[in-house]
This record gives C-alpha cells, sequence and structure tokens, in this order.
C-alpha cells in the first residue's frame, strides 16, 4: 500500500509539472506578443509630434521586435497551441519587414508625402482697391509681381493711381489673356513667349482644351509692343510728290516736305514744345520704342542713351533716332531706308523750306551722309 501511495503521489507530481510547463509557455508566449506590439509611451508621443519619428517608430519595427516574434513562435510551436500557425506568420512577417526597411531599399513609394494640390481659388484674378499714396511700383512690390504684369492687366501707361480705382491682380507674372476663334494653345505660346506645358496646366486645359471667350493665365508671358498700354500705331511718313532742297543747321542737304503741325505730348513727354526733342519722344512711342524723359538736350541724347544700355551706333536702321551734336543738337526719326542707302526721316523745328517750329517735315538725307551722325536704336 505504501508503495502504491507514492505511485499516485509521483503521477501526480508528474502531471502537475506538465500542466506548470504549458502555463508557463502560455505566459511567455502572451510576454512576448505583448513585447512586439508595445511602444513606450515616450516614443507614442514622439510619433504625433515629428515626420521623422513617425517614420521610425510606426513604419519601421522595433529591433527587438524580430527576436520577440521568432521566441513567441517557438514557445508556441513547442507548447502546441492552436495559435502557433498565426504566430508563426507574424515572425516570418516581421522578419520580412526588418529586413526590407534595414537593406537601404527606396521606401519613397511608401513614405511619399502626399502633393499638396494648387487651388483653382489660388490662380484666379483678384481686385484691389487703390489706396491713398499707392503707385504700381508698390502695388507690385505687395503682391510680389512685376510692374510689367500690374500695367498691362490694367491698361495703365503711368506709375502713378487713382486713390478709389480699382485694379486686376493677376496670380502671377504674366498676362491675362481672352482665348479668340483659331487660337491654340501652340499659338499662344509662340506669340507671348510662354510655356505651352505650363499654360496648358495652369488653366487645367489637359481635357477640355481651349474654348472662345475663355480668359487664361500665360505664366511668365510677355506683351508684344504692339498690344502693350498707349501703343499707337506708327503712321506712314510718304515722301511727298514734290521736294525742296533745303538745308539746315542739324542734317546735311537733302529734299524735304511738310508733314504735320504739333506732337501729341504723350504722358512722360518732359520736353520743350515744339522742339525736336519733344517730338522724337512722341514719335518713338508710337512706334513702340520709348526713350527716357530726361535726356537733356538733343546733343546730350547719345551719351544717356549709352548709360540707360541702348545701342548707340553710325548705321542708320528703322526707328532710330538720328542725332547731331553741337550747340544744342538736333534729333530725328529714321522713317525708312530707300534702296540707294538714303536714309529718310521726319523732324520737328528743322530750318527747312516745309519745316520749322512745332511742324513735322521729312527729309531724305543722302548715304553719302548718313555715317556722319549717331543712331540711338
Amino acid at each position: 500500500m505504501p508503495a502504491q501511495s507514492t505511485k499516485k503521489r509521483s503521477q501526480k507530481g508528474r502531471i502537475k509539472s506538465s500542466t506548470v510547463a504549458i502555463y508557463a509557455s502560455v505566459f511567455v508566449l502572451l510576454v512576448a506578443i505583448i513585447a512586439v506590439g508595445y511602444r513606450a509611451p515616450e516614443q507614442a508621443s514622439a510619433t504625433t509630434t515629428t515626420v521623422a519619428n513617425t517614420t521610425e517608430t510606426a513604419d519601421q519595427p522595433a529591433v527587438n521586435a524580430v527576436v520577440a516574434t521568432t521566441i513567441a513562435a517557438s514557445v508556441a510551436e513547442a507548447a502546441d497551441l492552436a495559435v502557433a500557425p498565426n504566430v508563426a506568420q507574424l515572425a516570418v512577417s516581421t522578419q520580412i519587414e526588418s529586413e526590407y526597411q534595414g537593406s537601404g531599399s527606396d521606401t519613397s513609394a511608401i513614405t511619399k508625402p502626399a502633393i499638396v494640390q494648387l487651388s483653382s481659388a489660388s490662380r484666379n484674378i483678384t481686385k484691389y482697391a487703390v489706396q491713398p499714396g499707392d503707385t504700381v511700383t508698390s502695388v507690385a512690390a505687395k503682391y510680389g509681381l512685376s510692374t510689367d504684369t500690374i500695367k498691362w492687366a490694367n491698361n495703365l501707361t503711368k506709375d502713378t493711381l487713382a486713390a478709389g480705382s480699382t485694379l486686376d491682380i493677376l496670380p502671377r507674372d504674366g498676362i491675362a489673356y481672352t482665348v479668340k476663334d483659331g487660337d491654340t494653345i501652340e499659338k499662344i505660346a509662340e506669340r507671348y513667349k510662354g510655356d505651352i506645358s505650363l499654360i496648358t496646366t495652369y488653366n487645367d486645359l489637359e481635357i477640355n482644351g481651349l474654348s472662345t471667350g475663355l480668359k487664361i493665365i500665360i505664366p511668365n508671358g510677355v506683351l508684344p509692343t504692339t498690344e502693350r498700354p498707349g501703343y499707337v500705331a506708327p503712321r506712314s511718313y510718304a515722301r511727298a510728290s514734290t521736294y525742296t532742297t533745303g538745308y539746315s543747321a542739324g542734317f546735311s542737304t537733302g529734299k524735304t516736305w511738310f508733314i504735320k503741325r504739333g506732337t501729341p505730348m504723350y504722358a512722360g513727354n518732359t520736353y520743350a514744345y515744339g522742339n525736336c526733342t519733344a517730338y522724337a519722344f512722341d514719335r518713338r512711342v508710337e512706334l513702340g520704342k520709348p526713350v527716357g524723359a530726361r535726356w537733356g538736350n538733343a546733343t546730350s541724347w547719345d551719351s544717356s542713351a549709352r548709360r540707360l544700355g541702348y545701342l548707340v551706333t553710325n548705321s542708320p536702321s528703322v526707328g532710330a533716332i538720328m542725332q547731331n551734336k553741337g550747340g544744342y543738337g538736333h534729333v530725328a526719326i529714321v522713317e525708312a531706308i530707300l534702296p540707294n542707302g538714303d536714309v529718310q526721316i521726319s523732324e520737328m523745328n528743322a530750318s527747312v523750306p516745309g519745316g520749322g517750329f512745332n511742324i513735322v517735315s521729312g527729309r531724305i538725307v543722302p548715304a553719302a551722309y548718313a555715317h556722319q551722325y549717331a543712331y540711338i536704336h
């Protein structure tokens, strides 16, 4: 009997030992799984503050995650637990993820930030009410635009603004353009020196394209001279059917004729009324080639032009200012270069038949004398 009692106690001891082993295994498994998913409070807090920490803690396994899941898988398999396959798969996944993150592979496809789309509101033309003291220059600075963009969008020729008036403000430097019949993106880009792809993208033209009457923005576009505010189409100063041979202190002998009396004195023209400089200023405005308003007497125009970067040579070109130095000097405008090299000019206040104070007259300067003078291009 004592022997049997001893045997039963031994069996009970073995049963208890195996039970303890199972419970211990389950305990270790639970600890391991908890370790995999656990994040210290300071780590969790950090993930809400910086993008860098989010990448390190949320997207990448913890350093000991592989070890923990491997142990958990081994224990689950040894204890023949029902969750063993699941834990094994977790271990494999964790191992793969760890190797991928540590391999130096390009993870930009995973961690690439969302692209911020440009809202249509940010591309709209807005209105600005001019305040006392505002100028084109100050408004342009306020919106980070060029003065040309402000002037072109509002048909302005001067820097001054009237308080209370309203300006169109483009969302960026360029041109506001209303599409006309026959327009294509290619034609618009060529005419206004724009970029085809930028025009298309900026105005969402990829699907519907252009339509007549649509107002678009041409980013960084340049308005042609003939479309700029204040432009006046040049008049054709044809030669008269009869000429009078004359001479003036300005230029050499040549055939002369009367054209008109007076000059418009366009905005910015500060030169003496009725004189050659006043006319030359106005004529260059009409040709879309404006000059400075404070170049002094005609004799100093070449020096003033050079300081501002104008090309000054002894070779004539259509639209150039023809200048003679000496005394107050004299200036005229080259209207044409004839086949034989003679230069046809228009001028004001010339002491020639058909000319005089506040009178615009024409003249043919023989080619033999043309290169004696300076030409401001």
